[in-house]
């Protein structure tokens, strides 16, 4: 009898079951009928072990049969078994998860205290999810656009916040899957120069115990409770959630743009040992969970509990997990959040080459996607960004923070200009490509674009934490007012910055990403950490409104600069004699002016394009290099970028760049001096 692969899987007029236990001592099948109020289920006994792992076949059943397991075995929370018949658990190779968390007591396996009090009793049919045996899945319908790193430009955002105020988009269909496959939806993308969208969780996500204690959502989703499952939340008919997804990506490979997943295998929905048991804690705590030398979890996500990413048990899960998206949807890529957890086995030190990290890196399959590393944890050891190997592109954190701090009058110029070109300092030495560099200014957790020029605090009260949650290190400025105001010259300034720094980003050698709502100028009202507002702060607004109409415009503007020529998305690193790195004043940067503290202008010359950026509150003259002429094409400070005029400029032509600007002028191909 086979043993792979795990899951519940069609075998004719029957279905094989196979799920991994090392600690369990009988586990059974419970197949699941009835409705939701009157709950029955049928236990079949599963009596095969081999390679640890409990597998049988069972006759008679269909694909939609709800199911899930119980194990008995040991329950000594101080060594970190927990097993607990009493609690139905998810498959963790489950294809489809139906039902939610609707009694916090019942999804618990302990009672009195997680630690020293006995097993809870309580039933946990009819208040947890529950597996769904599915179909085999039939594979992607077209060939993944496979497009080349540099020309890839990544918006990340949130299926069901992206479309759900989208006022083209039937109301059924506003904030699912067939919401992001709508036309006039994808246009918008296409608009915006987008190759890649980057999906916030879309794993069957789970709300973990901290959150339905008060009744809010993780909308975010970083809590998965199924690594292969679509979530059902985001399917715009119950159940429907498979075929939703395969047309979403269909659709979205139709339109030529490559679907990136975000990515949480590093921790689950189930929290701390006080948490609950869905599945991974009452199937293995210890194969699945990095425990302390009590039974405690060791946490280095800040999430309660951390996936062991040196198990065999995690490595295979994870692995099939990321293979079933590629293989059955046609996924074309993964980013990996906290992704320097799965670098440190058993919670301990950081290694790139460690067991999960490599195995994915290899991986005949997952190799030819786009890998995308989270480069930090919840820990000062976990911060690793450049510490990756040469499969992996990393979310830049480095660039994020010295562009913020460049166009608020902070930090030495030469580090914006490292970020500028590829930060070669960081990826050069591992032999990676310059797109190995994410560059971003904003993403999900973090101000949006409008809230970096508007807000110099947080202000994340709706949260229900009393303001403590969220990062304080924003980096952000307000021009002297906090949040809205009235002053059409602080509007004026905030929105110059921000197409500033959008421009920036693009036009910066590297991968740009942007966040889904900054072009349409998005405001969170402060808050730089909505992870649980399922409402308006979270959705985009399409309301029609100049300033969103004309920041649109002039990221479309941006975008296709970047795209019709080839040195704003170069794929190789620069040599010294192949760019300029031009002072205002007329002539080359000399090593004295890269130590100067208080300079706010830079050039730099590449190919033919010849980029200045001035972050000062006041303009200055710039002399151009004496080769030319030059054309300008675009002009941060206009509010679609279009400059004024589109005249040549002689050589050695001085012109005045306007405070807090982004000028990009084409012109001969040689480096000036």
């Amino acid at each position: 009898m086979p043993v792979f692969p795990l899951g519940a899987h069609v075998d004719g007029d029957a279905v094989r079951f196979a799920v991994a236990s090392t600690s369990a001592e009988v586990v059974e099948v419970c197949l699941v009928d009835g409705p939701d109020d009157a709950l029955t289920e049928r236990r079949v006994e599963l009596t095969e072990r081999t390679f640890g792992v409990w597998h049988g076949t069972i006759p008679g059943v269909r694909p939609g049969q709800r199911y899930g397991y119980r194990v008995h075995g040991p329950y000594r929370p101080w060594e970190g078994t927990r097993s607990n018949p009493a609690k139905i658990l998810v498959d963790p190779y489950s294809r489809q998860i139906t039902g939610r968390v609707t009694d916090v007591r019942a999804a618990r396996g302990w009672a009195g205290d997680p630690m020293t009090g006995p097993p809870d009793t309580v039933d946990s049919l009819g208040h947890v999810p529950l597996s769904v045996v599915t179909a085999p899945p039939e594979g992607p319908s077209r060939p993944r656009p496979d497009l080349p790193w540099s020309d890839t430009v990544i918006t990340e955002l949130h299926v069901r916040g992206f479309t759900r105020l989208h006022p083209e988009v039937p109301p059924e269909q506003r904030g699912t899957y067939l919401g992001l496959a709508h036309p006039a939806v994808i246009a918008h993308l296409k608009r915006i120069g987008t190759t890649a969208v980057e999906l916030l969780p879309v794993a069957s996500i789970a709300d973990e115990p901290p959150l339905l204690e008060r009744g809010a959502p993780n909308y975010w989703g970083y809590s998965t409770l199924g690594f292969m499952a679509p979530h059902a939340g985001y399917a715009s008919v119950p159940g429907a959630e498979v075929t939703e997804f395969v047309t979403m990506v269909d659709a979205l490979h139709a339109a030529g743009i490559e679907v990136i997943l975000d990515m949480v295998p590093n921790h689950t929905c189930e929290g701390g040992v006080g948490g609950s048991t869905l599945s991974y804690r009452g199937l293995d705590a210890r194969a699945y969970y990095s425990l302390g030398g009590n039974g405690h979890d060791a946490d280095i996500t800040g999430t309660g509990n951390t996936l062991d990413s040196g198990s065999p048990t995690v490595i295979r899960l994870v692995c099939d997990a990321l293979r079933h998206w590629v293989t059955a949807y046609g996924v074309d890529g993964f980013r990996i959040d906290l992704a320097s957890v799965l670098g440190r086995p058993r919670s301990g030190g950081f290694d790139p080459n460690a067991s999960l990290l490599t195995a994915i890196a290899v991986d005949p399959v997952l190799s030819t996607t786009k890998l995308i590393a989270e480069p930090w944890d919840a820990t000062g050891e976990g911060y690793r960004v450049g510490g990756f190997g040469v499969a992996w592109s990393e979310w830049n954190g480095r660039y994020r923070d010295a562009v913020r701090d460049f166009w608020r009058g902070h930090g030495l110029i030469g580090e914006v200009a490292s970020r500028l070109t590829g930060s070669s300092d960081i990826y050069a030495l591992s032999g990676r490509r310059p797109w190995a560099s994410v560059n971003f200014v904003t993403a999900h957790d973090g101000f949006t674009l409008r809230d970096l020029v508007s807000y110099e605090r947080k202000h994340n009260e709706a949260n229900g934490e009393a303001n403590r949650d969220g990062t304080d290190d924003n980096r952000s400025q307000n021009f002297g007012v906090e949040g809205p105001t009235t002053s059409p010259v602080i509007a004026e300034r905030r929105l110059s910055t921000a197409r500033a720094m959008l421009a920036t980003t693009l036009l910066s050698i590297g991968t740009p990403m942007l966040v889904a709502g900054d072009e349409r100028w998005r405001t969170q009202r402060g808050n730089n950490n909505a992870y649980c507002l399922d409402d308006e702060t979270s959705w985009v607004d399409w309301t029609p409104d100049p300033d969103a109409e004309n920041l649109t415009e002039f990221t479309s503007r941006v975008t296709a600069l970047r795209r019709a020529h080839a040195d704003l998305r170069r794929d190789r690193w620069l040599a010294d004699e192949e760019a300029a790195w031009w002072h205002p004043s007329g002539r080359l940067m000399t090593e004295q002016d890269w130590h100067d503290f208080g300079a706010c202008t830079i050039g730099v010359h590449v190919g033919d394009s010849l980029l200045l950026l001035h972050a000062g509150g006041a303009a200055v003259a710039c002399t151009l290099p004496k080769v030319g002429p030059f054309r300008p094409v675009l002009d941060s400070t206009r509010a679609t970028g279009r400059p004024v005029s589109g005249r040549l400029l002689p050589g050695g032509t001085t012109i005045t760049l306007p405070p807090r600007s982004v000028l990009l002028l084409r012109g001969p191909a040689q480096v000036g001096d």
